[in-house]
């Protein structure tokens, strides 16, 4: 699989302040294959529960989301869990860490604003 993979923060950027994103990256979230993992929803989900998170509804968010930046679904399976554990103990954060598997699983590009990500030595392409 090539393309990209869209971190949760660029997702949520993406939708309530576009300008934030570069006009090079915005292109390319246009142009090229885009994902937004099912961890991005858990994970969206869990902080809208626990209050740290503004959504209305994560169960409308998803298929919103979805639908407004033009991305597919990419599913959590087992060969991504694997991933996880060969990934080295850089940081902490369970839903980096699944999508960090993923993409190294799936040979994607993460867009993030994340500067630790780019310590695991994925493809990142990172936004300031």
């Amino acid at each position: 699989m090539t393309g990209y993979l869209l971190d949760t923060n660029i997702a949520l950027i993406s939708l309530v302040t576009p300008e934030r994103i570069p006009a090079d990256v915005q292109r390319i979230m246009q142009r090229e294959t885009c994902f937004l993992s099912v961890i991005s929803y858990w994970e969206v989900t869990l902080k809208t529960m626990k209050g740290k998170l503004r959504v209305r509804d994560p169960q409308v968010w998803w298929p919103q989301t979805l639908e407004r930046l033009s991305v597919t679904p990419l599913l959590f399976r087992p060969e991504h869990v694997s991933a996880v554990y060969t990934l080295p103990p850089i940081h902490q954060d369970p839903f980096d860490r699944a999508l960090i598997a993923q993409a190294v699983a799936e040979r994607l590009t993460i867009i993030t604003t994340d500067s630790v990500m780019t310590q695991y030595g994925v493809d990142c392409l990172r936004v300031s």
